[in-house]
Formats: C-alpha cells, sequence, structure tokens
C-alpha cells in the first residue's frame, strides 16, 4: 500500500545531506514551508544552496537558515526585500554566495529539470551582467541566453490537501513555486495543512500528482494566504 505520508518531522527530514541543493517554496511569506525549513535546521544539514524567490526577511525561516552558517549559496531573484537584514549581513561580510535569476528564468529552470529539457533560450537577461559566460543566440533578430535546467536534491513544498499517495493542491497564491520545485527535486518533502482521504481530491483538481511526492507531513498551520 502506498503511504508517503509520514510520522513526523524527523522522519521527513531523514536523510538530508550536507551540500545539498534545497529548492524552497513562497512568495514572500504565501506558501513558504516554514515548518519544514525548522525542520531542516533541527535535521542539521548543511553548506547548501538554497534557491528560492527570495532570501527571507526577520531572523525566522530561511532567513534563521542563513544566519546559523548553514547556506553556502543562495540562487533566487530578489535577495534585497523588505526585512532581508540577514542576507544583507551575510553578503556584506563575504559569507554568502549569491546567484540572482529573474523570477521567469527561475521558475522556467525548474519547470524544465521537472520535464528533462537540459536547457533553454530566453530573451531575458540578454546584454545583461546576468549573461556574462553564458551562450547567446540570436532567434527571428533578438539575441537569446541559454539557461540550464536547475535541479534540486530536496524541494520543500507547502500544500492545502494531500493524500496518502502524495497527490497535492494549493489554496490560492499559495500555489506559486511550488508545484515546479516539487517536479526539480530528487526528493521532496510536503507540509500539508489538510490531510484527506484517497479519492477526496478529484483527478482535474490536482496540481501535483503524487509520483512527484516523496514525504508528506501534516502542519495544520501554515503561511498567510494573500
Amino acid at each position: 500500500m502506498i503511504n508517503k505520508i509520514v510520522r513526523d518531522m524527523a522522519a521527513a527530514m531523514e536523510g538530508v545531506r550536507d551540500g545539498s541543493t534545497v529548492l524552497i517554496g513562497g512568495f514572500g511569506a504565501a506558501g513558504q514551508p516554514d515548518d519544514l525549513i525548522e525542520g531542516l535546521i533541527e535535521q542539521g544539514a548543511r553548506d547548501l544552496t538554497a534557491v528560492a524567490n527570495n532570501a527571507g526577511s526577520g531572523r525566522t525561516g530561511l532567513a534563521r537558515l542563513m544566519e546559523l552558517g548553514r547556506v553556502r549559496k543562495i540562487i533566487c531573484s530578489f535577495p534585497r526585500s523588505a526585512g532581508s537584514v540577514v542576507f544583507e549581513e551575510l553578503y556584506k561580510a563575504g559569507k554568502l554566495e549569491l546567484e540572482i535569476v529573474p523570477q521567469g528564468t527561475l521558475a522556467e529552470r525548474m519547470r524544465a529539470a521537472g520535464a528533462g529539457v537540459p536547457a533553454f533560450f530566453t530573451p531575458t537577461a540578454a546584454g545583461t551582467k546576468l549573461a556574462q559566460g553564458k551562450e547567446v543566440r540570436e532567434f527571428d533578430g533578438r539575441p537569446h541566453v541559454m539557461e540550464m535546467a536547475l535541479h534540486g536534491d530536496v524541494a520543500l513544498v507547502e500544500a492545502w490537501e494531500a493524500d496518502r499517495w502524495g497527490n497535492l493542491t494549493f489554496r490560492r497564491s499559495g500555489r506559486n513555486f511550488n508545484p515546479v520545485m516539487a517536479m526539480a527535486a530528487k526528493l521532496t518533502i510536503v507540509q500539508a495543512q489538510n490531510i484527506v482521504e484517497l479519492g477526496a481530491i478529484e483527478g482535474e483538481r490536482v496540481v501535483t500528482p503524487g509520483i512527484f511526492v516523496n514525504r508528506v507531513v501534516n502542519v495544520r498551520r501554515g503561511a498567510p494566504w494573500a
């Protein structure tokens, strides 16, 4: 019997290794898997590459993971945003490597990883510093930059509903990067606000099929919804 529901956070985080690339869902606070991030902190993995939309805020969640010295590099679209004090401190001190990726390109790099596409061309960032060192080709008279698929060792995902097979739904803006991250990682770990019976999620409502999900832990609270 397939049952991807795990008993606790320790079981959810089992086997996450030092040096992993960790995809962290969320758009600001919406859909951010805060409990999974806390679980990762407790688990102890370090020397991580974090992939997220932004670099966290305040001193909780992703920001706390970085402040504890567990993140070597961050790949994100918006490193500087309201409350990104930890990023500012670490980056100025030379303790954190940064790779900036335009938001649409970030999403597509992970979607490509999940779809088995090794690389693609986009006009975004052509002619800018972000294109330096990358292959550029011309299509229809416009320069396009080649971007590589972005694979994760682990994805931390926040969902609204999950069944024991790992089928997921998302609520409103909590959907954001979570589905593409679930597809792009070798190990996808989900915190779900609601665990439902198998069959309760009608097929056309499934956003992320269980084939992309490895572990689900029930968390009855989550990030606020926009």
